[in-house]
């Protein structure tokens, strides 16, 4: 629905890249490998599930991509990566009992920023992230309607409440505006915040956001 907004080959200052799952739009082959030729020393933090899937759709070494497990850890060029469980539509492991499905808490000197991957609500999620007291969310706005014969997200207005709920400074939706036939209006995502108090901010495409808009 959008046209890219910059070649990925001009991104030469990219110290870490995450994949949250193996969803061609968010392991993208066409993105990471022009990003990986012009960062060599870029790191790729993965749910460990997916390693397989990883090194063959990015032509890497087996041993390139830092793989987590929901609740794992890493340090990696100065920032600090949780791995938190993902519902996409449900929890998923693997034979090894490997979450299939991340999203990660990312700590950023003073900022914690959640992005949840592609989810919707589970068990215990609100009390497994109030914990981190997040400045930024991004959550998917999506929602999930079974005729699109994809896995399902948040919609608007469980976004803003999951925002909310989790104590969130800010929110800004995502995974919408992207395919046709996978898209939503931001209009009830919207609405939802300001009935329930919830700072938001809506992107464009290409648009900026600076850290600037929160007090710290």
């Amino acid at each position: 629905m959008t046209e890219s907004v910059i070649d990925p080959a001009r991104l030469d200052f990219i110290d870490v890249v995450t994949s949250s799952h193996n969803h061609t739009d968010h392991l993208d082959k066409e993105t990471l490998v022009p990003l990986l030729r012009a960062n060599r020393d870029l790191e790729i933090v993965i749910p460990e599930a997916n390693r397989e899937v990883v090194v063959d759709r990015l032509g890497i070494m087996a041993e390139v991509p830092r793989g987590l497990d929901a609740g794992e850890s890493v340090n990696v060029k100065g920032f600090h990566i949780h791995a938190v469980p993902a519902a996409h539509n449900q929890l998923e492991t693997d034979a090894f009992g490997h979450n299939k499905y991340l999203g990660y808490v990312i700590e950023a000197g003073p900022w914690r920023i959640y992005h949840s991957g592609d989810t919707k609500l589970y068990d215990n999620m609100v009390a497994g992230l109030q914990r981190w007291q997040l400045h930024l969310a991004l959550l998917p706005i999506n929602g999930d309607l079974p005729e699109r014969r994809v896995a399902g997200n948040l919609t608007g207005p469980e976004a803003a409440a999951l925002a909310r709920d989790i104590g969130a400074e800010l929110v800004i939706p995502c995974h919408y505006e992207m395919f046709e036939f996978n898209t939503a209006s931001p209009n009830e995502f919207i609405a939802a915040c300001q009935r329930l108090g919830q700072q938001y901010r809506i992107l464009k495409c290409g648009e900026r956001w600076s850290s600037a808009e929160l007090q710290m």
